[in-house]
């Protein structure tokens, strides 16, 4: 082919090429333009909702009471002049003593949402629930609340295969429920010492709730089921005395679970010296010295609980007794306890088994902290150990008809809670196994 045809050729080619890539573009889609508005959304912030008071209002202080503190020095640092701190205590006196401030206790300052923060409001926590607001802003007043309560009830259920504190330990439930088992339910019924592996329990509790977050504990059991040796024993908490708030444990049948004494007045202890009329002391060149009561050793500080109830018949302190405190229980029983580091009741006060009395210590003639426990029958001191101790007041014919519909549909219910697994439907079980849901 001679050159001329070729450039012909070349220049159609270069033609054709040129069309398409304006056919192309021509046909081409232009993207569209949308100018889009920004959308801002504002926010409020969430509300904070405390001790009555919108937090959000103010600028939250908060810190506890240290060494030194007092009312006054905490608004001094906090820029409040002394005659208006000396103007809030005559005014609040009558509902809020400011001088009983305790060290570790928090307390929280509302201050202005301005420049200069000065505080509007002071709130001390007494304890977990009680709060008390001391308001001078506007005006100076000062009242007490409590935060909110919620109770939640749930459920549990176990097999031991050593302990149940173990068993509840390796759960993650509180401990609690292991020492009100052991030691407010089936104290006189079961010795929590000696289970058998396969032996197993269900049980209704409530947990308590401080403003819906803060976890206080285990409030109390409402109802248990506890199977030991293949025998089992079922515990439902009843409400005898609304009057003087008397709360025992009874079983299906009515029968009271509880005997009329504690089998001591400290729990976790030990027996360091018991009754004995014949001891021999070295001190006292081995003469014979009577020992009328029973020591548990205890750590100074231990709580010192009613063994029964009772009438407080004396509340004071001798040079060979230190601190101690005398009950009557009724015309055949006494009880007293002896070297307390305080007392916790006055004359004439009636206190429920279990109350705390006082607190261990070492007052009086003692060797190291314990609890002299010693024991009257019909004005003479024996021995408890060796007393045949009656059992708790039995429920009334009239009380008994009531209880027993109370523990229906609550008997209904422990029964339909399931073991899972059944230690002893399956066989090579070797860790205890626990459940729990809330009811």
């Amino acid at each position: 082919m001679d050159k001329t045809r070729k450039r012909q050729l070349g220049s159609r080619y270069l033609i054709a090429a040129l069309g398409l890539t304006f056919l192309a573009c021509k046909n081409e889609v232009k993207p569209v333009e949308v100018e889009h508005e920004l959308a801002i959304v504002k926010e409020e912030p969430k509300e904070i909702h405390e001790f009555g008071f919108n937090l959000n209002d103010y600028v939250v202080k908060r810190d506890t009471i240290r060494k030194g503190d007092s009312f006054g020095q905490i608004l001094e640092r906090n820029k409040v002049g002394y005659p208006k701190i000396f103007h809030i205590a005559e005014k609040t006196k009558d509902t809020f003593d400011i001088t009983k401030l305790q060290i570790g206790k928090p307390y929280t300052l509302l201050c202005g949402k301005d420049s200069l923060e000065l505080p509007k409001c002071f709130i001390y926590q007494p304890s977990l629930e009680e709060y008390v607001v001391i308001k001078f802003h506007d005006s100076i007043h000062a009242y007490t609340s409590r935060k909110p309560i919620k109770y939640v009830e749930k459920t549990a259920t176990g097999v031991i295969n050593s302990s149940i504190s173990e068993t509840l330990e390796e759960a993650g439930l509180s401990q609690v429920l292991a020492n009100k088992m052991a030691d407010d339910i089936y104290a006189w019924t079961i010795d929590f010492r000696r289970l058998q592996p396969g032996d197993r329990f269900k049980v209704i509790y409530t947990d308590k709730y401080i403003d819906d977050s803060v976890y206080v504990g285990v409030h109390n059991v409402k109802a248990a089921y506890f199977e030991h040796n293949n025998e089992p024993f079922y515990a439902f908490r009843f409400q005898t005395d609304s009057v003087k708030g008397i709360v025992d444990y009874f079983n299906e049948e009515a029968k009271n679970l509880r005997r009329a004494f504690l089998k001591a007045p400290v729990k976790f202890s030990r027996i360091s010296s018991r009754y004995n009329l014949k001891r021999r002391i070295a001190v006292y060149g081995y003469k014979v010295r009577p020992h009328k009561g029973t020591d548990f050793a205890a750590p100074i500080g231990t709580p010192i609980m009613a063994t029964a109830n009772g009438t407080v018949t004396k509340s004071s302190y001798t040079g060979g007794n230190g601190n101690y405190v005398k009950l009557r229980h009724n015309a055949t029983y006494e009880t007293q306890y002896l070297h307390m580091k305080k007392r916790n009741v006055k004359v004439g006060q009636f206190v429920k088994q279990g109350d705390v009395i006082g607190w261990v210590g070492m007052t009086g003639n003692t060797g190291g902290p314990h609890v002299c426990y010693r024991f009257w029958v019909n004005g003479r001191q024996v021995d408890p150990f060796k007393q045949k101790l009656p059992e708790a007041k039995p429920i009334s014919d009239s009380l008994k008809v009531k209880y027993l519909e109370f523990i229906k549909p609550v008997k209904y219910q422990l029964d339909n809670i399931y073991f899972k697994p059944d230690i002893k439907k399956e066989e090579n079980t070797q860790q205890p196994t626990i459940t729990q849901s809330n009811s």
